[in-house]
């Protein structure tokens, strides 16, 4: 049933190392875009809010897989935006970063936002009296204690990443989702297998990350 796996043409391990390339680099992009928007977000700066606000619900209520290929057509085809790709897949592979980033970015937002919301709004008044900046506010009070206080919903959207790297196979990024298509077209008598192999594969990559969050979660929980 699993003969296929033994055909040099499909290359299992590379597909799924470029998925988690692909997690990777937009988790940590979608770390920093999210930090700032939910800054902007509680920001006491009216445009900054408002533009938090906008962004998150529009691009948050967007499809993902609409945002992909917006960002092949529109910036790469259209515009001729490449990131530095020198090649067919470089360009998609950063180009479909990118979108995850733009996308993932809101919902580390939102996350981090319930987070700032625990902290006791003493603090943060406490810290103005003493002369600090609302950006040293956030940075040295606010942020830390959130960031602790939410690591498990992080740790969800960090999985829903892994998961919706999927959606880069639309503009032709070789991860597991497009080897996958390739095997079932050419595999049709063992189409069950297939889909055993990857959902395997996915799971192999999202249930430790689960695991290993939710410890750290409980080990940095805020005792309030």
């Amino acid at each position: 049933m699993f003969d296929f796996l033994d055909n040099p043409q499909y290359d299992l391990l590379g597909a799924f190392w470029v998925t988690v390339q692909l997690t990777l680099w937009s988790a940590a992009g979608s770390l920093i875009w999210g930090t700032m928007l939910a800054a902007m977000r509680v920001s006491p700066v009216p445009l900054m809010r408002s533009f938090g606000t906008a962004y998150v619900n529009l691009v948050r209520n967007t499809p993902l897989t609409l945002i992909i290929i917006g960002c092949s057509l529109g910036l790469g085809d259209t515009l001729g935006v490449t990131l530095g790709g020198d090649t067919f897949e470089s360009k998609g592979f950063r180009l479909a970063v990118l979108g995850f980033i733009a996308y993932t970015g809101t919902f580390v937002c939102e996350a981090l936002r319930s987070g700032i919301n625990t902290v006791p709004p003493g603090q943060a008044e406490a810290a103005r009296a003493l002369g600090l900046s609302f950006t040293q506010v956030i940075r040295l009070i606010v942020l830390p204690q959130a960031f602790r206080a939410v690591i498990t919903p992080l740790a969800n959207v960090l999985i829903a990443l892994t998961k919706n790297t999927t959606v880069a196979a639309a503009i032709g990024v070789a991860e597991a989702a497009t080897l996958m298509k390739t095997m079932l077209e050419n595999e049709s008598d063992a189409i069950l297998a297939v889909f055993a192999v990857f959902a395997f594969g996915f799971i192999v990559l999202t249930l430790p990350t689960g695991l290993f969050l939710g410890w750290v979660a409980k080990r940095m929980a805020v005792k309030r």
